[in-house]
């Protein structure tokens, strides 16, 4: 039957004879760099795991580019990936092909290769060296080149320099190698460079350079293009021809089924209609992309029906349904409206979304992506980072699938909360040892102050300290009495004091512990008995008081003395005996050691020290200058912290303060930096080697790091404490959460003090083993190795208490001696041991197995022989200096430490597992070094629905492999819907996936949803031709579209993208396929990678306002420029991959500033030029800040005086219209400069016609300047022509809308924004006054009379809208509501044409204010409609308008024909009456347009003529390019 209907249909539309070709558009973006090697991207990748291993995949590559000739162009790069894949796991060779296909390590290679140009590279040179600076081709010239070398300045290395792991030294030459790895002269100097390296005679530096790279530039991805349906209610299309493209286009696919028909399948049952077939699709999509308005009732339920047509389809396809709908939802709306939703979806959905909105924050209609819990927010992230982040959790991931974790566990673990490291660890001060000099919460001093916690959050002024009765602050000062320092410190504790800042202050007194030493003899001593004694007498705060007045009487520089402390006792007590106080029999001398005792102890750095609510302050800190202000800002800062902790409840007025700021988990009993230090190495355990012996040394010492320290820990025994059974309810389930390895040399003192510490320490601590590794100071032989042997045959033979008991006796100096004198080491056993099996142990160990152990000391703990370490699960301490000691305390602190990171919570999850305690012990051990050695992110959210049947679709991922877990919630017709469908189905191509998306629909539609068609570019694996050519490239194909709406094409690209059009013979602002046979083609170029920062000016802290920054490299440095913003010390650089010097402008802003530190940048933040590297193609922000020269403290940037005369030189023409050298002052004051922006190719010719009628109106100079981010190629192309022809110069100014201002979506309100929001710093300073003029207005005066008008003091004058027409006055909004009422007296101004005084406009920061209120009004969409134009008469008050006089705008909507005589602009403003198309107002309003329209005309036509001429002569050499570079691709 169904094919009866077709043929009929057939029949009939022969008889129409319905014949259309497919009509569309495709977008392509292309770098502005030549296309790099894929093995070059690869070794990159591979060097992102390490050093270590991109060296070794260099060397198995090292001549591989030889296949490139024989091989087609995809074997070739399968060779690649195999090469790769002896390095990658599976994952990673996934991961690796995506990087290629997104060409993600381009960048990186490409900046290599413009750092080798900057040398610049010696003639005709495959590859050559570098020797700080000298540069040669051949290997013969290095020994010659290196004799001198130390004379000449070591070269700059960057942060992502590939330096060859040779011997470490840092005082050998340097020595850079530029070259194309895989090539036969790489090879040559490889071998002669890697030689001498690892001899020790230089560092080698390869850096990437292609001697002659392909002209082809490469097609990116990664990036989303739109087609916008533009509102047609004013016609402004241009009417000039285009000539059509001949490009075809490939129908996608045709499994969706139109109106009902799957042609698809109808195709092959029925081949041998395939053309009609295709014609029948043709008309039915014709007929079906109607794009009739709906009603409101028909879209209230469109995003309900596209859930329930997703969940309707089987689950493997339904990602490509909802990318279909959402990507082309405008023609799918209408068949939409007749799929039912289902009244359990409805509820489902709706219990869903309360769930979300309460536990996660997530709200109807929202789209968010987690990727194992981690939130992706996808207005910040793209492609490239998301790859970083699958890269990031591949390591884990696959480290937890090698550790047997599988499932449910995974999550578990990956969401534990892992506690950052902290860097501000704080000390316990209760303690007795501390002498406090007052106590706020007692002394009868603070009585009148209130007490109650809650007043922390009483509103006070700025600035002022709160006095609460309470130990809020607390400040302990370690001194010696006798230091010269302590005099001073005492004296500010007083002025503390003095001045009743609410600071409870302690002191701990460092003096001399000997018993012998008395008062008379060392001051210190004396200093202290004589406190006691005051303190007896009368009390501890009289004491300290008294002690101020003793250290008054010590002049500054001079220290404490006997005989000063002497005359103080007689002068004060002179009854008192000073032989009883001050001598050998003193009374008063009890307790004298605490102090000393405690600060060691504490572990802290000399004295005097001092801690702020038990957090040490630095040494630099300790300054007494310097110390008063950070002790008032630490209390500011604290203060913060107790008005959340008193908020949230944490703290309550029962709460004991000192208590709980002592309860944090940032308190340790003692500050050990090496433990406590935030840079942190770790052992990697999850390798599962195929051997696992170590009686091999041969064998061992041929496998990897990672698969050395799995043997090791597969056989290492333990010491534990654990077994016994204490009460019922705390049975000890043997499981240590906490591993040791202590390696040392136990024939050493050193090393058998550090082993029985921890010996000690695992005696008193419960959940604590202790693994003992040998590395003995020798080879190892049967004779150092005596005290390891019994040690290993004691843990194989005996039980847990007994073998720990016997080792510590072992470890005891009087046992050493014993063994010397002879005695059998048997005789050292206990009772209760079985001697029998411990001694045939003993004497049959071999050494091979401790050789072993040296060499996993050697390779991975990295330590010489004989050295110490310690190893807390899996974290590296040490190696330990020979003198350095690591007592039971810092055993305690390393625990601690070790349990809060992860440890605890790691354990608890394990124990849920159920494994025998040594391997759950090993799996605590292992997953804990895994979880704390992965970067800290954000925390990971576990994302769960209440019920998923209906509305959440499931894609679960094959099984036994690692799999990601990736949760979304998205509305299918929404922006993030079309972005997020596509980025899911790459996704589970590129990885394993486990997928949840749950359909977060919005009900209750007013409006169509989605107004635009959408495709993200992005590709799986790079793709290739049937012939085995790489396709050249990803590319956004818009097929099957409607042909009736008006479309306008928009870029979406990442952050710091800056892309423009580079060919395209049509209008992309005004797409109308119904004009159009064929394709229309659009290509773009990305243009630049952004460089942004912010700028602080130290000495104020605040935005240093119109600073300029300069960007160059060495042989070139000021290639761009900018001005620093006040809104957050915002600037941004063009750039493109590369090494970039950034400085201060010459002029003014080199004169007063100058750079102190920079963060973010490459180079060290002390370092004059701040270098910054730019090699990926992620946002690059860096850090500032600045500070006035000393003798120009009191000069303004912005102030009167006139630039530097080179200004105008150095602006960087974009092209023609640049100046000339000898422009004097005469000639910069007399330029007028015009400001213009337009977009599609009909304001364009607009644009053209204004710049004509002001040319032909002005004697004076003009400087015409565009926004330059939406003109289109073809005026890009010929305004230079015009230049020439008219004589005016021109420059094409770009910014990028900044990301921390609100964004616009729609494109005009786009270009309404730069027309306003970023004068400050679209032009260069020297630019001292600018007019706007719009691209739709004709000038009839010389504008030179506006640019001299007076301002009266005003930043900028508008021209009020006429009143003078009256039939319009119904349309006169700004008459009536808001603003009227805003406005009061004042008018409402036209932005058609504005005139900007740059110099006022600056220098009351009128840009930032107008930003400013921007940002406030924009985030509720229904304001700012005109933006252009309300935002300055909305800031009128803030920022005065000047009125110009009405004879500067006219246009015939608002002004009447009388006042058209004096006009001096006309202007074709829109007639919301009439609704008139652009083009006939134009012709029939301004008589001289149609003649300026011709001669323009005339101008373009020639231009055309003389490119035709031109392309004809080159044609042939084009297609023999085209044939060379078949083989080149790679």
């Amino acid at each position: 039957m169904k094919n009866t209907v077709v043929l009929s249909v057939l029949l009939l539309l022969s008889i129409h004879q319905v014949l259309s070709a497919s009509k569309g558009v495709t977008t392509s973006l292309k770098a502005k760099w030549s296309m790099t090697p894929f093995l070059l991207e690869t070794s990159e990748f591979i060097g992102e795991d390490g050093n270590e291993k991109f060296w070794q995949f260099i060397d198995t590559v090292k001549e591989l580019t030889v296949y490139k000739q024989g091989e087609s162009v995809r074997s070739y790069y399968n060779l690649i990936i195999k090469k790769a894949g002896q390095f990658l796991t599976d994952l990673q060779v996934n991961l690796l092909k995506f990087s290629l296909a997104l060409r993600s390590y381009s960048p990186a290679v490409h900046a290599s290769q413009q750092i080798a140009s900057d040398e610049p590279p010696p003639e005709a040179c495959p590859a050559f060296v570098s020797i700080h600076g000298q540069r040669s081709c051949s290997t013969k010239d290095i020994k010659k080149l290196l004799k001198a070398a130390a004379g000449r300045p070591r070269p700059y290395l960057n942060k992502n320099d590939h330096t060859y792991p040779g011997a470490t030294k840092t005082d050998v030459p340097v020595v850079i190698l530029y070259a194309e790895i895989g090539t036969k002269k790489f090879t040559v100097f490889h071998k002669v460079l890697s030689e001498k390296a690892e001899e020790g005679k230089l560092i080698y530096v390869l850096r990437h350079f292609v001697a002659d790279p392909k002209p082809q530039k490469m097609l990116l991805s990664g990036y989303a293009v739109e087609l916008a349906i533009k509102s047609t209610e004013y016609k402004a299309v241009d009417d000039t021809k285009v000539k059509d493209s001949k490009t075809v286009i490939n129908d996608e696919d045709d499994d969706n089924d139109v109106q009902g028909f799957f042609f698809g399948t109808l195709k092959k049952s029925h081949p041998e209609l395939k053309d009609q077939l295709v014609d029948l699709r043709q008309h039915l999509l014709e007929s079906t992309n109607d794009m009739a308005p709906l009603k409101v009732w028909e879209m209230q339920d469109l995003s309900f029906q596209a859930a329930a047509k997703i969940m309707s389809v089987p689950k493997f396809d339904a990602l490509k349904v909802m990318r279909d709908l959402s990507q082309n939802f405008p023609s799918k709306a209408r068949s939409l409206t007749r799929v039912a939703v289902k009244q359990e979806m409805r509820k489902e959905i709706e219990a869903n979304q309360k769930h979300l909105s309460e536990t996660i924050g997530v709200h109807l209609g929202d789209g968010e992506l987690f990727i194992n819990g981690l939130h992706i927010d996808l207005d910040v992230h793209n492609p490239f980072s998301i790859l970083d982040i699958l890269r990031g959790e591949a390591r884990t991931l696959e480290g937890l699938h090698n550790l047997g974790i599988r499932g449910e566990h995974q999550a578990n673990l990956l969401r534990l909360p892992m506690n950052a490291v902290d860097d501000s660890y704080a000390l316990d001060m209760r303690h007795p040892a501390i002498m406090w000099m007052n106590d706020i919460e007692n002394d009868s001093m603070y009585r009148s102050w209130p007490s109650g916690v809650q007043e922390l959050l009483r509103a006070t002024f700025p600035g002022v300290i709160r006095q609460i009765r309470r130990n809020f602050f607390n400040l302990v000062l370690f001194l010696d009495p006798v230091q010269e320092e302590s005099v001073e410190l005492v004296k500010l504790a007083e002025l503390f004091y003095k001045h009743k800042i609410p600071l409870r202050i302690g002191f701990v007194f460092v003096v001399n512990t000997k018993d012998e030493i008395d008062g008379f003899s060392d001051a210190g001593v004396g200093f202290y008995r004589l406190l006691n004694y005051i303190a007896d007498e009368y009390d501890l705060s009289q004491a300290l008081m008294s002690m101020v007045s003793l250290y008054n009487k010590v002049d500054v520089g001079e220290t404490l003395s006997v005989d000063t402390l002497s005359a103080f006792l007689k002068r004060k007590f002179p009854k008192a005996n000073a032989e009883r106080i001050l001598g050998i029999e003193s009374e008063y001398d009890d307790r004298r050691k605490d102090g000393a005792l405690f600060y060691k102890k504490s572990g802290l750095g000399a004295v005097p020290v001092a801690l702020f609510n038990g957090i040490p302050l630095s040494p630099d800190e300790m300054d007494p200058d310097e110390l008063e202000t950070i002790i008032l800002q630490r209390i500011m800062d604290t203060t913060t912290a107790f008005q959340r902790a008193v908020f949230m409840g944490q703290l309550t007025e029962s709460s004991d303060v000192v208590d709980y700021l002592m309860e944090q988990p940032n308190v340790v009993p003692r500050i050990n930096t090496l433990i406590l230090s935030v840079d942190r190495k770790y052992l990697d355990f999850t390798a599962t080697p195929v051997v696992d012996d170590w009686e091999d040394t041969t064998m061992f010492s041929f496998l990897d790091t990672r698969d050395k320290t799995a043997v090791v820990a597969k056989r290492m025994k333990y010491f534990t404490n654990n077994g016994k059974i204490l009460l019922e309810a705390d049975y000890d389930d043997g499981i240590s959460a906490v591993t040791m390895w202590i390696a040392g040399d136990f024939e050493k003192v050193s090393g058998r003090k550090l082993l029985l510490n921890a010996l000690k320490h695992v005696k008193s601590s419960r959940g604590v083993r202790v693994g003992v590794i040998d590395n003995p100071s020798g080879k190892p032989s049967e004779d150092n190795t005596v005290l390891y042997r019994a040690i290993w045959a004691s843990l194989l033979t005996q039980k847990n208490k007994a073998s720990a008991e016997f080792v510590q006796k072992l470890l005891k100096e009087e046992s050493r001696q014993l063994l010397q004198q002879g005695t059998k080491m048997k005789e050292l056993l206990m009772q209760g041991v079985e001697v029998d099996a411990f001694e045939k142990k003993f004497n049959t160990l071999e050494v091979d197995f401790i050789r072993s152990q040296q060499l996993f000391c050697r390779d991975v703990l990295k330590l010489s022989p004989g050295q110490r370490a310690v190893v807390s699960n899996g974290r590296i301490l040490g190696p330990f200096e020979e003198q350095e000691e690591f007592t039971v305390e810092d055993f305690h602190l390393l625990e601690k430490i070790t349990l809060s990171g992860s440890a605890e919570k790691v354990k608890a999850k394990v124990k849920q597992m159920g494994m025998k305690p040594k391997h759950a012990s090993d799996l605590v051990m292992k997953v804990d070094a895994l979880l704390t050695a992965a970067p800290k992110g954000e925390v990971r959210r576990d994302v769960h629905f209440i019920k998923d049947s209906h509305s959440v679709l499931h894609l679960a991922p094959r099984e036994n492999e690692v799999f990601y877990d990736v949760v979304a919630i998205v509305d299918p017709l929404t922006r993030e819907a079309q972005k997020m469908s596509s980025l899911l189905i790459v996704l589970s191509q590129v990885v394993n996936v486990r997928l949840q998306v749950f359909m977060n629909c919005k009900a209750m539609l007013s409006e169509m949803p989605l107004k635009s068609f959408y495709r993200f570019v992005l590709e799986s694996d790079v793709g290739f031709l049937a012939n085995d050519t790489v396709s050249p490239g990803p590319v956004a194909r818009f097929v099957e579209l409607p042909e009736s709406p008006l479309l306008t094409l928009n870029m979406i690209t990442p952050e710091s993208w800056m892309v423009q059009a580079v060919r395209s013979p049509y209008d992309l602002d005004n797409i109308h396929l119904q004009k159009v046979t064929g394709i229309v083609t659009a290509e773009y170029e990305l243009e630049h990678l952004l460089l942004e920062g912010h700028c602080f000016d130290l000495s104020t802290g605040q935005p240093p306002r119109g600073l300029q920054f300069t960007l160059g490299m060495s042989r070139d440095p000021l290639m761009y420029d900018t001005i620093v913003m006040a809104n957050l010390g915002y600037f941004q650089l063009k750039a493109n991959p590369g090494a970039w010097t950034l400085r201060l402008r010459e002029g003014r802003s080199e004169d007063i500033y100058q750079i102190l530190s920079h963060d973010g940048t490459d180079s060290p933040a002390d370092a004059g030029d701040v270098i910054v590297v730019l090699n990926s193609f992620h946002s690059k922000i860096i850090k500032v800040r600045v500070q006035k020269k000393a003798e120009k403290m009191n000069e303004d940037l912005l102030s009167e005086t006139s630039e530097s005369k080179g200004i105008w030189d150095s602006i960087a023409s974009i092209t023609g219209g640049g100046s000339k050298k000898d422009v004097g002052k005469k000639k910069k004051e007399d330029v007028l400069n015009i400001f213009s922006v337009a977009s599609g190719h009909l304001y364009e010719r607009f644009l053209r016609i204004m710049m004509l009628s002001v040319l032909r109106h002005t004697k004076t100079p003009v400087k015409f300047w565009f926004l330059k981010n939406y003109l289109s190629p073809s005026f890009k192309e010929t305004i230079s022509h015009m230049a020439e022809a008219y004589n005016f110069q021109y420059e094409l100014v770009q910014y990028k809308w900044p990301r921390w201002l609100h964004q616009q979506t729609e494109k005009q309100r786009i270009i309404w924004g730069y027309k306003i929001l970023f004068l400050d710093v679209l032009f260069p300073l020297a630019v001292d006054k600018i007019i706007f003029v719009d691209a739709d207005q004709i000038v009839r005066a010389d504008l030179k009379e506006l640019r001299d008008l007076d301002l009266e003091g005003a930043p900028y004058g508008y021209t009020p809208f006429c009143d003078s027409r009256r039939e319009m006055e119904g349309y006169r909004f700004w008459k009536t509501g808001y603003w009227a009422s805003h406005l009061g007296h004042r008018k409402y101004h036209i932005s058609a044409l504005y005139v900007v005084d740059l110099k006022k406009f600056r220098k009351i920061a009128a840009g930032d204010r107008l930003r400013g209120q921007y940002q406030a009004l924009s985030q509720d969409p229904n304001s700012l409609s005109n933006l252009d134009q309300d935002l300055p008469n909305n800031m009128i008050h803030q920022v005065a308008i000047k009125s110009l006089p009405q004879e500067w705008l006219w246009c015939e909507t608002w002004c009447d024909d009388t006042s058209k005589l004096t006009a001096k602009t006309i202007d074709l403003c829109n007639n919301p009456k009439t609704k008139e198309p652009k083009l006939t107002a134009a012709a029939r309003i301004v008589p001289e347009w149609v003649e300026y329209d011709n001669e323009i005309k005339r101008l373009l036509g020639q231009v055309q003529e003389q490119g035709d001429t031109a392309a004809q002569k080159q044609t042939p050499s084009l297609s023999q390019q085209k044939k060379d570079n078949q083989r080149d691709e790679l």
